[in-house]
């Protein structure tokens, strides 16, 4: 096992390009499942879930080919093959086999997912969606059997907001009978991202990126070529350490209006930033005050940059809370942050952060994806050396951040753990 050294003090300078959106990729590549004929995805992050989910269309009969970030999806031999655990249970988004499999082949046996721990998460609303379209779904074993004589289109609305219940319903019914609503849809750049690709294979979708989705299903989808959007909470990750420890950072290939509620709190805070088409130009200022920040479901502040964020607001003038209304578990961070010397305390939902402090390296662990880019952005601003374990996670979602790192003039490198460490890790 490895673990992270980072060597904090160095200021980040130049440029950065953001790689293809993770929370896309994890849904395009089950969609192609939906095809009579090869899809061609261009853009594909370099990260370990769009690994884990290739192999798992391998397992199902498709022939799947890597070219760089380009990946090459033939489903036309693939069979409804029960997939109960393994590989499903490395990540969350496997649950969009589900959709994917229960529109093609009208039955799918799905391991109950993983990914990160980040409190109860429940898929009742996807399990509502693909009941309302007419498929039976039982609980066996701890996998979900998923069964349906014929998907006929309906009017379904969600409970709660939530991106994957909607992009699962509209990966079961573009190829259901007749026409289905989604109400109260999430409107995430990624949906529209998923959609795109769906229209382009033959489907009829209108409204994605609203509150109400309209699907007029259809007998068959196609193959084609697609391009993934960029990955806006990348993008934002760098723009948060360009805030943090940045002298004058470039960040190329983002999407600026998939970003508006972090650019308005950094803007709030007294850091100058430039948007051009495709570029963010960011300059942190000599001295950064402190803000509140409440995520919410798009377009509103993300939950995937509140980690990040609560590290920014160690450095900032006065006191800040935190209240994340979408995973209010989402805060194992802050006993980390806290061995690095940060003033932040928790009450309920919410953290409360006191600064500036001067964060001090430690030995730290990464609990979750967003939570170990918080770790990477205060050892980055910490005096001394900050050892970062639990780094499957980072990789999960940031392709070559090391890499990306030291073209920035950051001192950051991968050890490998001694046995006691490996030992003390599996042991926390």
């Amino acid at each position: 096992m490895r673990k992270l050294i980072v060597e904090g003090g160095p200021r980040l300078r130049g440029q950065v390009r953001v790689g293809g959106a993770k929370n896309s990729a994890v849904a395009l590549l089950p969609a192609a499942i939906l095809a009579n004929s090869t899809v061609t995805i261009e853009g594909l992050p370099d990260i370990s879930d769009v690994q884990t989910l290739s192999e798992l269309l391998r397992e199902i009969g498709g022939k799947v080919n890597k070219d760089g970030n380009t990946m090459e999806i033939d489903p036309s031999q693939m069979i409804s093959m029960p997939l109960p655990n393994g590989r499903v249970k490395k990540l969350r988004a496997s649950y969009y086999f589900m959709g994917a499999m229960l529109g093609r082949f009208k039955k799918a046996v799905i391991g109950l997912p993983g990914g990160c721990h980040l409190g109860p998460r429940p898929i009742d609303q996807h399990i509502k969606g693909f009941e309302a379209l007419g498929a039976e779904i039982t609980n066996e074993q701890g996998a979900l059997y998923l069964r349906a004589k014929e998907l006929r289109g309906a009017r379904i609305y969600l409970d709660v907001v939530s991106v994957g219940a909607t992009i699962n319903i509209m990966l079961a019914a573009v190829k259901a009978k007749g026409k289905t609503t989604i109400e109260n849809a999430a409107k995430e750049p990624e949906i529209i991202d998923v959609a795109t690709l769906l229209t382009s294979m033959g489907a009829k979708i209108k409204g994605a990126g609203t509150d109400v989705i309209r699907i007029e299903g259809v007998e068959e989808l196609n193959g084609c070529l697609h391009t993934i959007i960029p990955d806006r909470i990348e993008a934002g990750t760098y723009t948060i350490m360009a805030a943090a420890q940045g002298d004058g950072m470039i960040i190329d290939n983002v999407i600026p209006q998939h970003l508006e509620s972090l650019l308005a709190k950094l803007r709030e805070m007294g850091v100058t930033i430039e948007e051009n088409e495709e570029q963010l130009y960011i300059n942190p200022g000599k001295k950064i005050k402190s803000v509140d920040i409440k995520t919410l479901v798009y377009p509103g502040f993300p939950t995937d940059l509140q980690q990040p964020f609560t590290t920014l607001l160690t450095q900032a003038t006065g006191t800040g809370v935190v209240t994340d209304t979408i995973y209010s578990a989402r805060f194992k961070h802050i006993d980390e942050l806290r061995r690095m010397n940060a003033s932040i305390k928790t009450e309920g939902g919410s953290a409360i952060i006191t600064g500036p402090a001067r964060l001090e390296g430690a030995k730290v662990k990464a609990s979750d994806l967003r939570a170990g880019a918080a770790l990477v952005i205060a050892g980055l601003m910490a005096d001394g050396i900050t050892e970062i374990t639990g780094i499957d996670h980072i990789e999960r979602g940031y392709e070559n951040i090391t890499n990306k790192l030291i073209e920035l003039g950051a001192k950051i490198w991968y050890e490998e753990m001694s046995q006691e460490e490996v030992e003390q890790f599996q042991n926390s």
